[in-house]
């Protein structure tokens, strides 16, 4: 497999607000999926969509000549790179107290509009990890709920929401990320007593359920579960990712790892392991959000690992095949609008009002029945 189709295994972060000639270079040699923004990259409306714009004409230089995935983590509350004038959503705990699935449907269909008049297309949202531990301030206001079947009513509601207005959710963050104190940007957590049982019990639910909701993309947790895999955290394991995900779950469509640079695998794994044994245990896209020398280095090592007999060609070619077929069903038709077009979209008082009605805890009028 070559190096032009290992870059559709990889989506990678920007360095700030407008493209260098080195990260274009890169983006086309390689083939790279696509890019996610941060709050670093976004300075105003006008700018994010140039910026977007302008990486989507790039698509036409590569060799694959599909578009790029442009992704950006949107969940409301504090995890929200977009700010004013784009609608300011409230946290997913305030559509949990609520409880309406019309509502929560709604939600994310209008924060979806906005996202894709700006070029978006992945949402790494819904957000589906239980609150189990009222401790756990990483996720804390990021769940719906602390009861599993209402936190599964209501993210499949927004996974079809998104769905509805071209975006592609990512759920996240499998197999359930509400239970940790540690946050995995700084360490590795590991869960000590969670066995298979509670897991399937509690923490799968919602995952079980959004997959029948036409989920396209699912995200790996940096967790250890050492009574399921003593040996690897479950972004490494064949076990959560061949046995329990694909064979006992049934999911079939494309799942990215969590970024491969946070200290919870890089404080124990060398550099250019992690993104080889990542793809080994079943992932099939790696995440790269930050450090601009990491991109270059993984697909080095992944090629490196194809060479050593190390990474199957034939599964490395079942996962390039996953994203080309998303690319071609999901993103192939989708308009591209105006900045003026765009704008209009962003601007609009009932999306405003939507996200008053949620933070107040309302239902709103139009949505009662």
């Amino acid at each position: 497999m070559d190096k032009v189709s290992v870059g559709q295994l990889m989506i990678m972060g920007l360095s700030g607000k407008s493209l260098t000639e080195e990260e274009k270079s890169f983006l086309v040699k390689n083939d790279v999926a696509g890019i996610i923004l941060f709050s670093r990259n976004i300075e105003s409306p006008k700018q994010v969509h140039e910026l977007n714009q302008e990486i989507q004409s790039l698509s036409k230089l590569t060799p694959s000549k599909l578009p790029f995935f442009i992704s950006v983590d949107m969940e409301g509350g504090r995890v929200a790179r977009l700010k004013k004038p784009f609608t300011e959503w409230p946290p997913l705990k305030k559509l949990g107290d609520i409880d309406s699935t019309t509502l929560a449907f709604k939600f994310a269909e209008t924060m979806g509009h906005e996202l894709s008049s700006f070029g978006f297309n992945i949402d790494y949202a819904p957000c589906i990890d239980i609150l189990t531990n009222p401790q756990n301030i990483l996720i804390g206001d990021r769940s719906l709920s602390t009861d599993p079947e209402q936190v599964a009513k209501l993210s499949s509601a927004i996974v079809r929401g998104y769905v509805k207005s071209n975006i592609i959710a990512c759920a996240k963050h499998f197999p359930g990320h509400g239970n940790t104190l540690i946050d995995s940007h700084e360490d590795l957590p590991v869960e000590e007593t969670a066995d298979l049982q509670r897991l399937s019990s509690v923490e799968l639910v919602p995952f079980k359920k959004v997959f029948r909701a036409r989920l396209d993309l699912l995200m790996t947790a940096h967790i250890k579960f050492p009574l399921i895999d003593p040996e690897w955290p479950v972004t490494f394991s064949e076990i959560f990712l061949k046995k329990i995900l694909r064979e006992d779950l049934g999911y079939k469509k494309i799942l990215i790892t969590d970024d491969l640079d946070m200290k919870a695998l890089s404080k124990y794994y060398a550099e250019d392991f992690i993104p080889v044994r990542a793809l080994q245990a079943g992932a099939d896209m790696i995440l790269y959000c930050n450090d601009p020398s990491k991109p270059p280095m993984a697909l080095e090592a992944v090629q490196k690992a194809i060479v050593d007999g190390q990474l199957n060609p034939q599964e490395l070619q079942q996962k390039y095949q996953r994203v080309v077929e998303l690319k071609k069903e999901r993103l192939i038709h989708v308009p591209i609008k105006s900045f003026s077009e765009a704008s209009q979209v962003i601007s609009r008082e009932e999306h405003k009002s939507l996200a008053q009605d949620i933070a107040a805890g309302r239902l709103p009028a139009n949505l009662e029945s």
